[in-house]
């Protein structure tokens, strides 16, 4: 059997502030390091979050670039503190959209070498909104990824 050179030169790893997110943080700084790996810290805010399900939701304003920027410092502060001393490439992607779009769209325009994320979000229902965002990554990604649950 060909034994497969694997490279790890870029991880994706979407971040809603969940704890389960934060245990993904930290692989992904881990592997980043032992790698020598970049790491884009991405956090997608949720248009369905937007009052577009109903014409009764009051219309929430769209994030203001200061409240983007404000977020990608936030990301970066994120994982400065995970790195444990080692030198790890950071870049912070903030976008608004649907997340499992996003990702896997971000995935493939930066040629992504690996996904980490949480297997559930901040709703703490395992299974109905951010699980789905995970079961969809891994399903569709294009390329392996490394889901992370918080014990």
């Amino acid at each position: 059997m060909e034994m497969v050179s694997v490279e790890i030169k870029k991880i994706l790893c979407p971040v809603d502030y969940s704890v389960c997110s934060s245990e993904a943080v930290k692989y992904a700084a881990h592997i980043a390091g032992e790698e020598g790996a970049k790491v884009y810290l991405m956090h997608v805010i949720d248009i369905r979050g937007f009052g577009h399900e109903s014409p009764l939701d009051l219309e929430m304003p769209k994030p203001t670039a200061e409240v983007l920027e404000r977020i990608k410092k936030e990301l970066s502060e994120n994982l400065l503190q995970e790195r444990g001393g080692k030198k790890v490439e950071v870049e912070t992607i903030v976008v608004v959209g649907k997340p499992v779009v996003e990702i896997l769209n971000t995935a493939k325009e930066q040629g992504i070498d690996m996904i980490v994320m949480g297997t559930h979000g901040r709703t703490g229902i395992p299974h109905v909104v951010v699980g789905s965002v995970a079961e969809n990554v891994v399903r569709k990604a294009p390329c392996p990824v490394l889901t992370v649950r918080h014990s």
